[in-house]
């Protein structure tokens, strides 16, 4: 008998994976875990995929098809303020596809990629699974989730390549201010690394300004920025994702992209296009609700004594459990037990993220109502 690979055997465990397949099952709980919007995708973009889906059983050029990288170019100009060429975009299979070739082609084995905690719980173990190395960046509840750049720069070493950053933040919901980056990206040319920027969230922001830090002067050649159409315009599922690199790293990607998925799928590429031309009023009605649901959230869980910050971004809550449980994961898998309630304990996050919780206010506000009084009630008990 054959034995899977040690890369393999050391990843961690996904908690989210086995919890969502086992809400998928029971029709009696309410899950306050999903990381996407529960909105379907705009219409116009759905009757499009009708009408072209007889035009898309070809591949697409590794880098993306033209008229899209196109369309790319006058959003990241408008939208980010960030100035490129079409050779600097590499469209993908979602943006994670984008950050594991972007790691493949800056960081050699043994080499440090700097990632926040709580984090995105891919960026670990995409780097571990290149045999790059992850170094943890803590980040603190007391300090609003935000990176410190003092305790960023004593991370620093002759090894590091990168700096992960995530703006809004999956899981804190914490938004970067300008201020913040420019000091990192001043950290980032002092020591001559790249900064990977991830901004999913980039369209659900409430009442502040998102920022990409590619737009700042002089940092052309130090970012590397991941967007996706899944947040934006609801579209997970159609897997298209997109970034900007410096152009010797985007030939990089491109290459490495022709040994892993050729390309992004043609029909999601043409529909992403689509979307592009979309008023905004698509996405601001989405966002219009994700702010009325946050809202109610934030107070009910602050009323129940789990301490919240009011998130800038994304639709997610993260939440202080410390002062009734010290374990997020016992406590998460409880409360799914006894109150039928699905959250994702802290811990998904790295270990910086235990004695926290994350909901997703990706759900309908009944839903999340109930959901409050099923938590409330086992608050109680505890």
């Amino acid at each position: 008998m054959h034995n899977v690979s040690e890369r393999e055997l050391q990843m961690p465990p996904a908690v989210i994976e086995k919890l969502l397949k086992y809400v998928s099952e029971r029709k009696d709980i309410i899950s306050l875990g999903p990381g996407e919007p529960d909105f379907p995708a705009p219409k116009p973009v759905v009757e499009h995929a009708r009408k072209i889906a007889g035009m898309c059983n070809h591949y697409s050029p590794p880098g993306g098809r033209k008229d899209l990288k196109e369309a790319l170019l006058k959003k990241l100009g408008k939208d980010n303020g960030i100035k490129c060429s079409e050779d600097n975009i590499v469209v993908t299979a979602g943006s994670q596809e984008a950050l594991l070739l972007a790691i493949a082609a800056t960081h050699d084995a043994t080499e440090q990629l700097i990632v926040p905690e709580p984090g995105f719980l891919a960026y670990t173990p995409t780097a571990e699974m290149l045999d790059a190395v992850p170094v943890p960046l803590r980040l603190e509840a007391g300090e609003d989730f935000q990176i410190n750049p003092d305790r960023l720069k004593k991370l620093i070493t002759k090894k590091t390549q990168a700096l992960m950053i995530n703006t809004p933040s999956n899981p804190t919901g914490a938004v970067m201010k300008k201020k913040l980056l420019e000091e990192i990206a001043d950290i980032a040319v002092e020591n001559d690394i790249y900064i990977f920027s991830d901004e999913a969230y980039e369209r659900i922001i409430y009442g502040g300004k998102h920022v990409s830090i590619g737009s700042l002067n002089g940092m052309h050649e130090h970012v590397v920025s991941f967007f996706t159409f899944s947040k934006t315009y609801a579209m997970c599922g159609y897997r298209l994702g997109y970034c900007t690199a410096p152009a010797d790293v985007a030939s990089a990607i491109r290459k490495m992209h022709v040994y892993t998925s050729i390309c992004a799928p043609t029909i999601s590429q043409m529909l992403g296009l689509k979307a592009l031309s979309l008023p905004r009023r698509h996405v601001d009605s989405m966002v219009k609700e994700y702010k009325r649901r946050r809202d109610y959230i934030v107070k009910r869980l602050n009323g129940m004594g789990l301490p919240t910050k009011m998130p800038g971004g994304a639709f997610y809550t993260f939440s202080d459990i410390s002062g009734h449980s010290k374990n997020s994961s016992r406590f998460s898998q409880s409360l799914l037990k006894k109150r039928k309630v699905a959250v994702i304990p802290g811990t998904e996050f790295g270990p910086a993220g235990e004695g926290f919780i994350r909901c997703s206010y990706a759900t309908k506000l009944p839903l999340i109502k109930k959901a409050c009084d099923r938590v409330e009630k086992f608050l109680g008990k505890l």
